[in-house]
């Protein structure tokens, strides 16, 4: 392939900063790789002196095996790695860290643990805390944010500044850092230390940097310091996929680098070499509508291909069967299943497609964990609620529910053994738990005479979970919408079958097969791809169906800002940029007995002009 103007602009750059923005398939790493080239043969740049940063250890791996590739040569002595791994080879070489100086993940999950433990805090969920505070660190630490200035959005103000300063206590006193302070301890070096800067200047003269829009402060400001005084700095992004906000990625520094260099060349790689134009035109359709973006011009050399195919369908279930039928036609046609991506926002978008890829036996692996709807405590109490009904009592599945919704029975109660007669026995005496505990007990026998969907409804509504749930989530501060959209989850799962042991018999396989997946996740394997839009980026298929595509979440229904409704947009394309051939893009006229909307996204795709 030879390269287009733009391309071969990008890759004979002479000295000083350069930005280019790359578009999806307009050939990102075949540009970096030639100039790489171009340097040391036509520059006579000596390899040890360019450094090149990317955002994992695969792709900095991919680059350098390119360059090896592309020279003819094995081992050119180029450094290549990510934020981290190269910041953390200056502090080994500044303070002879080792591994010992690391605190590994799960030494830092127990220090949360411990502090977070130390706060009294009611949590619904404590891994998930753990995760959400880890991340809020990280945001502080790699932004610089003054900690009494960060708000949290997990918990109080007040009480995340306590996590945080307990947590860094802990940590200093085990003389060690984490993986966020690699960055932060570097730039501490740096700034204090001009003369090893100096040293690390004369290093690296060049410096290169591949997905540049996911770059967050302090890697910047790093970055920055190691480029002067020559600024030989060759950035590559694109802003139209800066998906990573949440993570701490500031997209604006991708705006700021032309006002930090005000003599930086932009270069434009404007052509998909990837996608059919219909793909390119209505996914450029739908990214113009961001306003805080770099006006581009994108053009495809693949002829139009298919059109873009919106589909409507009437609940999540037909639009599993949709896409289960339509994976069917692309196999039979040739397009191997490896190639056919199913793309969702979050992961519960997930579960129909699953399960009807399981229930006809159509291979599938998923990139990611993907949470099991049946492990939710919803789920848990539901089944307890069902073994009961079929008479098979045990005091783990009555503890669980008897006080759900609030009924004031004792665990005490239980002691003997777990049967309405033995509570009888104990509250003998108290007419007033007597007429509870026969109204539990008529609920359970009411519930044995019903299908699984019918008695979900009974649960909710008569026997009152709703109410505990709303409770729960008032006593615990967590989203009440979020545990009702799982109860509802739940719910419309157990629709299509006709008694609990048929349910539960397809519950159990559906949990099997998802740990059959699990365990292959990182293995090479065979099978439909199902990831979220986030997992997507960088990746392309021949076929890719976007699910989900509806109001309340593309754009997900937490994303109220200006701001976060344009990331959302970028995730939007993200998605329908991967597709080589065919995208297909579903949305649901009602979602767990609502009616639900297209998305904003599909009504921009189908606007005249």
């Amino acid at each position: 392939m030879g390269f287009s103007q733009a391309q071969k602009k990008a890759v004979t750059h002479g000295t000083g900063p350069c930005q280019v923005l790359a578009g999806p398939g307009s050939g990102k790493t075949l540009t970096i790789v030639n100039r790489i080239r171009y340097l040391i043969e036509e520059c006579h740049v000596r390899p040890e002196e360019i450094l090149v940063v990317t955002f994992t250890r695969f792709a900095a791996a991919e680059m350098k095996e390119r360059l090896s590739g592309l020279m003819g040569k094995k081992n050119i002595p180029v450094t290549a790695g990510t934020f981290h791994g190269i910041y953390y080879g200056i502090l080994k070489w500044a303070y002879r860290f080792g591994p010992e100086n690391i605190l590994s993940e799960e030494e830092k999950y127990q220090l949360l643990r411990m502090t977070i433990g130390r706060q009294e805090l009611e949590l619904s969920d404590e891994e998930d805390f753990l995760k959400d505070v880890a991340e809020e660190i990280g945001k502080v630490k790699n932004n610089r944010i003054d900690i009494q200035e960060f708000v949290s959005s997990k918990c109080s103000a007040e009480t995340f500044r306590d996590i945080y300063r307990e947590y860094e206590k802990e940590r200093k006193a085990l003389r060690k850092i984490d993986f966020d302070d690699m960055l932060v301890v570097c730039y501490e070096l740096f700034a204090a230390r001009p003369d090893v800067l100096a040293q690390w200047q004369k290093k690296f003269r060049y410096i290169l940097v591949d997905e540049f829009q996911d770059i967050n402060r302090v890697q910047y400001d790093v970055l920055r310091m190691l480029a002067l005084p020559e600024n030989n700095l060759f950035v590559v992004g694109d802003d139209d996929q800066a998906i990573y906000g949440f993570r701490g990625a500031d997209p604006e520094i991708m705006f700021r680098f032309g006002k930090d260099y005000p003599g930086a060349e932009q270069i434009l790689l404007d052509v998909n070499y990837r996608s059919t134009s219909n793909i390119v035109a209505n996914s450029l359709k739908v990214i113009g509508n961001n306003e805080r973006r770099f006006d581009k011009k994108i053009q495809a050399v693949r002829d139009k291909g298919d059109f873009l195919h919106i589909q409507e369908l009437k609940d999540p279930n037909e639009e599993a069967e949709y896409v289960a039928d339509e994976i069917a036609k692309r196999i039979d046609r040739g397009v191997p299943a490896e190639d056919i991506a199913v793309l969702f926002r979050i992961h519960t978008d997930a579960r129909p497609v699953t399960e009807e890829l399981i229930r006809r036996k159509l291979p599938f692996q998923m990139r990611e964990h993907l949470p099991n709807l049946y492990d939710h405590f919803i789920a848990k109490d539901i089944r307890a609620y069902f073994h009961l009904a079929t008479g098979e009592i045990s005091r783990g599945d009555m503890l669980r529910v008897m006080n759900r919704p609030k009924r004031y029975i004792g665990r005490d109660s239980l002691a003997e053994g777990a049967s309405f007669e033995e509570m009888r026995k104990f509250y003998c005496d108290k007419d007033w738990m007597l007429d509870r505990i026969d109204q539990f007990e008529w609920d359970v026998k009411m519930l044995s005479r019903m299908a699984p969907y019918a008695a979900v409804q009974y649960i909710r509504k008569r026997i009152g979970y709703d109410d505990f749930l709303k409770d729960y989530a008032y006593a615990n501060r967590i989203e009440r919408a979020d545990l009702n959209e799982v109860l509802s989850e739940i719910e419309e799962a157990a629709r299509p079958y006709t008694t609990v042991e048929e349910w539960f018999c397809h519950i159990e396989e559906y949990t099997e097969a998802l740990k059959r997946k699990e365990r292959q996740k990182d293995l090479p394997g065979e099978g439909v791809r199902l990831m979220t839009l986030h997992a997507a980026k960088g990746l392309e298929f021949d076929t890719v169906f976007l699910i989900g595509a509806n109001e309340g979440r593309m754009p997900y229904k937490k994303a109220v800002t200006e701001k976060e409704e344009e990331e959302e947009r970028r995730l939007f394309y993200v998605g329908m940029t991967r597709a080589e051939n065919v995208l297909r893009i579903c949305y649901v006229k009602e979602k767990n007995g609502k009616g639900a909307e297209p998305s904003r996204f599909v009504d921009e795709l189908l606007e005249e002009g």
